[in-house]
């Protein structure tokens, strides 16, 4: 009864709204496209052809059929999705392809869509600093410093702390509210202590590589990254990829609606969720896949 009390204040509260561009210009002052990386696509992707006005906005880590679907029933006008939909050039705009019915149903219903991507990975206050926040904190940098840039901005962290891996594995968990995969440096334990932290959200290997550090986080590696860091004496925790993003969008979504100053509905979609789902052995031996 309260949540539905709650979801009747909330669908009956009025929001002013404000022009597409307004909006942008305001994301944009948050974490400037100009700080993502070359190779990648963000920015504002699709603009309706009419005048947009925006009073609601979904917040999504990828913008799949089903958070479309949901951004279509609770009418919004703006989608900001964290992973570019559109990421590759588009040879042809058809009903074949998955991301090409997005791009359809996005045109087809006036939705527009905003993508920010490593610009919030490189922004003080961004995703890799949301991240870092499971770990205790004396002292935190940018791993790679944005050039000309002096205050902390730049890719991934290097986090200064002093806590046991266990310690540290259960802040994590609960910092992203989901399950992590443990993989132990040669000589590590669950009470080994760790004072370095290496952080990349998504998939890290690349930006982490060659770095002095007792343990790193991030969202996914491949075998013989993992190797090269077990080797190398450093422990890797993996939180699955966008499970070490999403959490973020919570936080964002405050940020958002008071620099909006609450003019728009900012909301975080529900249908939105990492594509891999752990799985665990019950009493009878019987794999369950865990429930949403």
């Amino acid at each position: 009864m309260l949540r539905s009390a709650l979801r009747l204040r909330r669908s009956m509260a009025t929001f002013s709204g404000l022009k597409l561009n307004e909006v942008v210009n305001v994301l944009e002052k948050f974490a400037p496209a100009s700080l993502a990386e070359k190779w990648d696509n963000v920015g504002l992707l699709i603009e309706p052809s009419t005048d947009k006005h925006v009073e609601r906005i979904l917040l999504t880590n990828d913008l799949t059929e089903p958070v479309l679907g949901e951004a279509l029933e609770k009418n919004v006008d703006l989608i900001i999705s964290y992973h570019p939909p559109i990421f590759r050039p588009l040879t042809r705009i058809t009903m074949c392809n998955w991301k090409e019915r997005i791009v359809v149903g996005c045109l087809a219903n006036s939705k527009a869509l905003y993508s920010p991507h490593t610009a919030w990975d490189k922004v003080v206050g961004g995703v890799n600093d949301w991240l870092a926040k499971a770990v205790d904190i004396k002292g935190i940098k940018p791993l790679v410093p944005e050039p000309g840039a002096v205050d902390g901005t730049g890719s991934g962290r290097l986090v200064e702390t002093s806590m046991p891996i266990s310690q540290l594995v259960h802040a994590l968990q609960d910092h992203i509210d989901n399950s992590v995969h443990v993989a132990y440096a040669v000589d590590h334990h669950p009470k080994t202590f760790v004072h370095t932290v290496g952080i990349c959200a998504g998939s890290g290997g690349s930006v982490l590589k060659g770095i002095k550090a007792d343990l790193v986080i991030t969202g996914e590696m491949s075998h013989h990254e993992l190797l090269d860091f077990n080797h190398n004496g450093t422990t890797v925790l993996l939180c699955n990829h966008s499970n070490s993003e999403r959490g973020f969008l919570r936080e964002f979504q405050c940020i958002l609606k008071e620099r909006l100053q609450e003019k728009c509905e900012v909301i975080v979609s529900e249908k939105d969720k990492d594509p891999l789902q752990t799985a665990f052995r019950s009493n009878s031996q019987a794999v369950q896949q865990v429930k949403q």
